[in-house]
């Protein structure tokens, strides 16, 4: 039976390939601090990730399948999953495996850093 750990973070991620951006933002604290994956850097609170997904999802179709999910303590988390970004044509763009590590904070995400090989 999956933890309430692992469901959370499942929504998360349902909710991220669902383009649902405001039921993604509510599992995330209002000081989320996300990683730009397109452009570098990090965003910073709910209205810069809401912005950062929107260019997103207008430029390619990212999809994240989550196939583990380990819990390191109360507020540390490890999301192994298979990321597929192609562009708008349909064509792949990126296919791999990769870690989402995440903080926690009052039961949300405070923090998501991607771990590569």
């Amino acid at each position: 039976m999956p933890s309430r750990t692992e469901d959370f973070f499942r929504e998360l991620y349902d909710a991220f390939n669902a383009r649902d951006i405001d039921r993604g933002l509510a599992g995330m604290h209002p000081d989320v601090d996300w990683p730009n994956m397109i452009e570098g850097g990090r965003e910073h609170g709910h209205a810069a990730v809401r912005a950062y997904w929107e260019r997103q999802f207008d430029t390619t179709d990212p999809r994240v399948e989550p196939e583990r999910v380990t819990s390191l303590g109360e507020d540390q988390v490890v999301v192994d999953v298979h990321q597929v970004v192609r562009d708008r044509d349909g064509n792949v763009l990126a296919d791999r495996k990769v870690q989402h590590a995440y903080v926690l904070r009052d039961g949300l995400v405070e923090r998501m850093d991607v771990r590569e090989d």
